[in-house]
Order: C-alpha cells, then sequence, then structure tokens
C-alpha cells in the first residue's frame, strides 16, 4: 500500500467526527475517540483491491464493481448515500449518474499504479465510471 492511500485513510479517519459538523480551524485533537472510518476509506480500500488483483486483459471496471460490493457489503454502516447503498447491492449495478465526492475520495490508487499522468487519468475513469458516470464526477476523480 503507497503512502497516498494510507494518507486517504488517515485523513478520511481523523475527519470523520466533522462529516457533519464541519469546523474552520487547525486547532483539534487529530485523533479521538469518536473517529472511525467510513465509506471513503472502504472505497479507497476496494479499488486499490480491484487494480492490484486485475490481470492484463482483464477489465478493471468489472474488478471494481467486484471489490466494491465485496467490501461495501462487509461494512454497511460505513456511512453510504442512499443510491450507493442500493448499487451496493444491486445483482447487476448500473452508473446512476452521480456527480458527489465519492468519486475523488476513492482513486488514490490509480496515482499509485500509474505511470504516467494519462495512465492515472484512464484508471481513474475506469474505477470512477461504475458509479459516478455524471461528467462532474468524472471530472472530480
Amino acid at each position: 500500500m503507497n503512502r497516498g492511500i494510507i494518507g486517504a485513510v488517515i485523513g478520511d479517519i481523523a475527519g470523520s467526527r466533522f462529516e457533519w459538523h464541519n469546523i474552520k480551524t487547525k486547532d483539534f485533537d487529530f485523533l479521538t475517540h469518536t473517529c472511525r472510518f467510513t465509506d471513503d476509506s472502504v472505497m479507497s480500500l476496494a479499488v486499490g483491491k480491484a487494480i492490484l488483483s486485475c490481470k492484463r486483459g482483464n477489465d478493471l471496471s468489472i474488478e471494481t464493481i467486484h471489490w466494491m460490493q465485496e467490501l461495501g457489503r462487509k461494512h454497511p454502516d460505513a456511512g453510504y448515500g442512499g443510491h450507493f447503498q442500493r448499487w451496493l447491492t444491486t445483482k447487476n449495478p448500473k452508473p446512476y449518474n452521480s456527480f458527489g465526492n465519492g468519486a475523488a475520495m476513492r482513486v488514490s490508487a490509480c496515482g499509485f499504479i500509474a505511470k504516467s499522468l494519462e495512465e492515472a487519468k484512464k484508471l481513474s475513469k475506469a474505477v470512477t465510471e461504475v458509479t459516478h458516470k455524471h461528467p462532474e464526477g468524472l471530472k472530480g476523480a
């Protein structure tokens, strides 16, 4: 696992207690007993698993769907939105045109594995468009 993925997960955990209670200061305890991992950590790890387990010639999008559903179903209370919660439990999930920030929150593994900016963009698109088919969602990722 690379520093980017580790940083994303640590940031997710440290910021979890502020998700619905925003603050405007840098003066706070980094980690407290109220911190926890969220859907963003679970999906970051799922994307990483998909990239690492995808064999040459296989479809990364299909691998991503598999691992998102596999890990997401194991952590049903991680904080998924309603559309994504339904997507996780659907037998044949389709993109639901989301443009939320979830796409950007889970793509750190793409930067880890890519050998160029263009490859990072290609990987990011493949792992994002399985849910976030909206142009703004893809752009955010």
